[in-house]
């Protein structure tokens, strides 16, 4: 994913956590060989919004708009977790997310025991920024999920001192109010500037949904990143999650102070909340990267599926010829690492960068004919056809996380178990409503 740079037949060595070199024929005595002859090396994804703390829910919240399937369900079993339930929702997140070949994430975190998620990503070796999710005020939301925005400010600033840097850099923080609704605005007002004190991201939501947009306009006289920019919230930290419903306006604050934009194909059809106008976006020079949202409202943390979705659901309104295949593979790499800050490291396959790379048979019948040529491009082969299934192997920070399809970092079988046992256990304790 090197600009300009063609694709190219090589072997890379990795030292201790980089890429120590790429060129034909490397010859490294006592080093550990991965024969990868035939297979496709490029750089993990990189995906920018997650919620790790709602994988148990898959299933669980069909067929409802944003703010109903927010109070129906989601806040209801967001209020249910323990420090069990929350730990295998994680551990099971991470484990699907390496099975299908991301390696770096912006996750929202959680309100309380943010710590085990944490803990989770620091045993599965994947690379993230979670957050410190902010709620203390907000309709319908249970009292079990609100925490006064002071004792949230000190817990986050307590995991940024433990956190922000550790595993070699390899874990970070970030601050993540949920959303205008859910927060005062002394709260997004202090956030802001914490974030800049602190040198962390602001991770949250805006413009989904429009009953949510117009809910923040009769509060606030405005849209959602109009009222982020009078609070002096926006700039290249703050990273939006969706961001539909935009005013003309509201563009031109993304474009003039950097703020990244997080797009989720698949969780917004599925809620119905509409198309983000991502073509126009990046024509006036806006950030714009992939997540898969979280499991209940998707189902699945695919980066290939969100690929998929990002480059189809434009051309029926833009044309056929808008987002080409690589501009999206650029979306889920090189930009999504950008958006993070981690453009130095990861993003890219480079000679003293982090090894953070994947590995794909793309021998498969759904990616067959493997034959490369000026009609059969690797990118569209990447984006149209292939899945998780593809990936081989998952290496990030310079230590193999997947071999042959086998996750050598968390007990597959005994996570699938554990999370039906939890989730059995988490439905009766949520107050779930119709």
């Amino acid at each position: 994913m090197v600009a300009g740079q063609p694709i190219r037949k090589a072997d890379l060595l990795i030292e201790k956590n980089r890429i120590a070199k790429i060129a034909p024929g490397i010859s490294a005595p006592g080093v550990e060989v991965i024969e990868a002859d035939g297979l496709l090396a490029m750089p993990g994804f990189v995906q920018t919004h997650i919620h790790l703390c709602q994988t148990l829910f898959r299933n669980l919240a069909n067929d409802l708009e944003l703010l109903d399937w927010l109070k129906k369900r989601i806040w209801p079993l967001e209020a249910a977790h323990t420090e069990s339930s929350l730990a295998i929702s994680a551990r099971l997140g991470l484990l699907e997310l390496i099975k299908s070949g991301t390696t770096a994430i912006l996750d929202m975190g959680s309100v309380y025991r943010a710590e085990t998620i944490l803990n989770e990503v620091a045993k599965a070796g994947l690379r993230a920024s979670v957050g410190v999710t902010f709620m203390d005020e907000g309709e319908d939301v249970p009292e079990e999920l609100k925490r006064p925005f002071a004792e949230s400010l000190n817990y986050a600033e307590k995991l940024a001192k433990t956190w922000h840097g550790a595993e070699d850099g390899r874990i970070r923080i970030n601050l993540a109010p949920r959303f205008a609704l859910s927060c005062s605005e002394d709260s997004l007002r202090t956030i802001a500037e914490t974030a800049r004190e602190l040198g962390l991201m602001v991770h949250t939501h805006a413009s989904e949904n429009r009953k949510e947009v117009e809910q923040v306009r009769i509060s606030h006289g405005m849209g959602n990143v109009e009222y982020y920019h009078k609070l002096g919230m926006t700039g290249d930290h703050l990273a939006l999650a969706h961001c539909i419903w935009l005013s003309e306006r509201e563009i031109g604050i993304l474009a003039e102070t950097g703020t990244r934009v997080l797009h989720c194909p698949s969780s917004n059809l599925k809620l119905g909340s509409g198309i983000a106008n991502i073509p126009r976006y990046r024509q006036r020079g806006i950030l714009c990267s992939l997540g898969a949202d979280g499991a209940p409202c998707n189902n699945n943390l695919s980066a290939f599926t969100e690929m998929r979705l990002a480059a189809l659901i434009q051309k029926p309104i833009h044309g056929p010829k808008v987002l080409p295949a690589r501009e999206v593979v650029q979306m889920a790499t090189s930009d999504g690492a950008r958006a993070l800050h981690w453009q130095e490291d990861i993003g890219t396959l480079e000679e003293g960068k982090k090894a953070d790379l994947i590995l794909l048979d793309l021998r498969r019948p759904h990616t067959e004919p493997n034959l490369f040529t000026e009609w059969n491009d690797l990118y569209a082969q990447l984006v149209y056809a292939a899945s998780g299934e593809n990936v081989q192997t998952v290496i990030v920070d310079g230590k193999v996380l997947m071999q042959n399809r086998k996750v050598l970092t968390i007990d597959e079988g005994e996570t699938l178990a554990l999370a039906r046992k939890e989730l059995e256990q988490l439905i009766g304790r949520a107050n779930l409503r119709e």
